[in-house]
């Protein structure tokens, strides 16, 4: 079963991979980790793992295509996109509500080998894409998507998001000056001040965290690893495991009430029994959410996101925009609310004609609640029962509401749908509410929504494809000037030949003396040279220059303190060598 069509709203963040960027030097960084975390999760890893490489197009000595990749998971009902780094939250879920894997194209550099706080393709294709192609875990991780892309995040928290999404790409660029960096740093740590509540938002991704990111199966005894992070990652893989890191058996309360910081390795990890636990969690987690609960509280969880929400009336009708303010009676339910700026009214998520974002530009505002003199809520309303409430077409009219707020004008059109009316235009519209004036015209018609209570909030657009379909248009097919290789990355693509072209052991040695002759003017490059002691000894030539690279290397795990990445590239060297 493949995955739904990719709707516009979602790809207008996609962006094609240009491949032809990658220099040696990126291929080789993947080839590292890659090679290093496969020996190591082949034995700790969920099942779907090793076979999931394969089956989902990740190579091991190469960057993946992720055109193949989205080939090869297709028959999992998965694809794959290519993102540029960092999205929002809602529009990543989003992605996976979809079936689609949203990658950054980026890939860390050398000097960040361990980890990177910016997204990159090693983590987001080779950590997420395997475990897809366990059938429990892609449902599960499909519906985690769906439910995650209607939590409400705060204000604060979006403002938090932009501030790691700035720090994140400093630091991954290297070009950046340490004060760049440095009022990066304030300015995160500023935002995350600032953050006064955990949202639903906050929490979904806590747990995601916990599951999807760094998840453990099994029991606390001997559990395997399926989080993206720790399939990723060899550190985090190997630390996953040791007696430092708590292992505590999955629980939902626990999870969301536990924060996470992604700058250092977790202190404890969650184990779950089985992919069916999750799903059971993530549904029992969904029944909390504004979108599930509606009501005063889930409105005011959209006025405090300041971001685009939808509120879903009992009459069907779905109102999107960016909600300001409420008014409460003296219970503290809501009776009016009003957004700011385009608004779109939408019946079973699709725009109302007429009722676009550009015919509501200024904002949107309508009374909320059951009317005074009737049982009937107004919904439910007949052709009849408007006529024996005296409210006739194009005549004056008046509705007053158990709340107080009155509605008067000349009624110009009922708009119903399944039914239910839904919306009710009115020329020369008065809105009161204890003796205020919430609303007036003498021009134009005033519309008002439908409905005495408020079902659902998320976060969002019920019609993505209308309110978000247009607003950023990325070019594709844009010819990209490649920069020349660097004389280093020129040396590394010369050993990348050797091992992926037939060569004779002459042209071995020429290649090799020529490059380990230049690579003295790089005496701090590590990789190249575990790279060349690699070929060296799978093919036993040059034995006297093969030392000189182990001597260099004994010298580079001190100076630079690389003993873990020099140590661990050698023993893998020597396990392949006796294998």
């Amino acid at each position: 079963m493949s995955p739904r069509p990719l709707p516009a709203h979602l790809r207008k963040y996609v962006v094609e991979q240009d491949y032809q960027k990658y220099s040696p030097i990126d291929h080789a960084v993947w080839r590292y980790v890659m090679r290093q975390n496969h020996n190591f999760l082949k034995d700790v890893a969920h099942g779907a793992y090793t076979n999931g490489l394969v089956s989902s197009g990740i190579h091991i000595d190469s960057i993946p295509k992720i055109e193949e990749m989205n080939e090869r998971l297709q028959p999992f009902g998965w694809g794959a996109v290519t993102i540029d780094g960092f999205i929002p939250a809602v529009a990543f879920f989003d992605f996976q509500a979809h079936g689609y894997l949203p990658i950054a194209t980026e890939i860390r550099k050398l000097e960040n080998i361990d980890y990177t706080p910016a997204p990159d393709i090693i983590h987001e294709a080779a950590g997420h894409a395997p475990i897809l192609c366990d059938e429990q875990y892609a449902q599960f991780v499909k519906r985690f998507g769906e439910i995650g892309s209607k939590a409400l995040a705060t204000k604060e928290e979006h403002e938090v998001f932009d501030a790691i999404r700035t720090l994140s790409a400093l630091l991954e660029d290297g070009s950046a000056t340490e004060v760049e960096v440095e009022a990066a740093r304030a300015n995160l740590q500023i935002k995350q001040e600032g953050v006064q509540e955990v949202s639903e938002a906050e929490q979904i991704s806590r747990l995601y965290w916990w599951t999807v990111e760094f998840g453990m199966i099994g029991t606390v005894d001997h559990p395997v690893l399926y989080g993206s992070g720790l399939l990723s990652s060899i550190g985090e893989g190997v630390n996953s495991l040791s007696d430092e890191v708590k292992k505590v058996p999955f629980d939902l309360e626990t999870a969301i009430n536990t924060g996470f910081d992604i700058t250092t390795q977790q202190p404890q990890l969650f184990v779950c029994r089985d992919f069916d636990q999750l799903t059971e969690a993530v549904e029992k987690f969904a029944e909390t959410m504004a979108f599930k609960a509606g009501g005063t509280e889930s409105l005011e969880k959209a006025v405090r996101s300041a971001n685009t929400a939808t509120a879903v009336y009992s009459s069907g009708l779905q109102v999107t925009g960016t909600f300001e303010n409420l008014i409460r009676d003296e219970n503290g339910e809501a009776i009016y609310m009003n957004t700011n700026g385009p608004t779109a009214l939408s019946i079973e998520d699709q725009v109302i004609g007429g009722h676009g974002k550009e015919d509501h530009r200024e904002g949107f505002g309508s009374p909320v609640g059951r009317l005074l003199d009737s049982e009937l809520a107004l919904e439910d309303w007949s052709e009849e029962d408007f006529l024996n409430h005296g409210i006739h077409m194009h005549k004056p009219f008046t509705l007053t509401f158990k709340s107080g707020i009155t509605v008067e004008g000349v009624l110009e059109e009922i708009v119903r749908n399944n039914k239910k009316v839904v919306l009710l235009r009115i020329a020369h519209a008065k809105i009161t509410w204890k003796n205020q004036i919430i609303f007036e015209t003498d021009q134009g018609s005033f519309d008002m929504a439908v409905g005495e209570r408020i079902t659902s909030v998320f976060a969002g657009a019920a019609d993505s494809e209308h309110f978000f379909g247009t607003e950023i248009e990325r070019a594709t097919n844009v010819q990209t000037e490649h920069k020349p290789q660097t004389r280093l990355e020129k040396l590394y693509g010369q050993i990348r030949d050797l091992r992926e072209e037939e060569k004779t052991p002459q042209e071995i040695i020429v290649t090799i003396k020529e490059v380990v002759s230049e690579l003295e003017s790089f005496p701090e490059d590590w990789m190249l040279r575990l790279e060349i002691v690699e070929v060296l000894t799978s093919k036993p030539l040059l034995p006297t220059t093969r030392q000189q690279l182990l001597n260099d290397l004994e010298v580079l795990k001190t100076k630079l303190n690389l003993s873990k990445w020099i140590d661990n590239g050698l023993r893998l060297i020597n396990v392949r060598r006796s294998a």
